[in-house]
């Protein structure tokens, strides 16, 4: 499990490595191309089992930490879906279920 932390004070969303290479990849796509976008997670139960969002700009201050020492390879499906959840105006909400996963992918073909 890796984290991303935002901010000055550096507030942390806990997800998988995959999950966040693949925001990771988004993000910095993104922003490149000076296009801010809302980021948003689902909480914890430990936390309130809410829902929280951050403004993601080209000045916020990011931090990736991944738990695993290797690369994850990148899904190229659901980075498409991603990029376009991202430029939507619900901005992009880390682990919707409507996300697909590779196996899912592969069984639909």
């Amino acid at each position: 499990m890796g984290d991303l932390y935002y901010g000055a004070g550096r507030t942390r969303v806990h997800m998988d490595d995959r999950t966040l290479a693949h925001v990771a990849a988004i993000v910095t796509a993104k922003l490149r191309r000076n296009e801010p976008f809302l980021l948003s997670w689902l909480d914890a139960d430990a936390i309130g089992d809410g829902r929280s969002a951050v403004w993601l700009h080209q000045s916020c201050d990011l931090h990736y930490k991944y738990d695993a020492h290797e690369a994850i390879e990148l899904d190229r499906t659901l980075l498409e879906q991603m990029s376009r959840a991202s430029s939507s105006a619900q901005g992009l909400l880390v682990g919707e279920a409507t996300l697909l996963e590779p196996a899912e992918d592969a069984a639909e073909a």
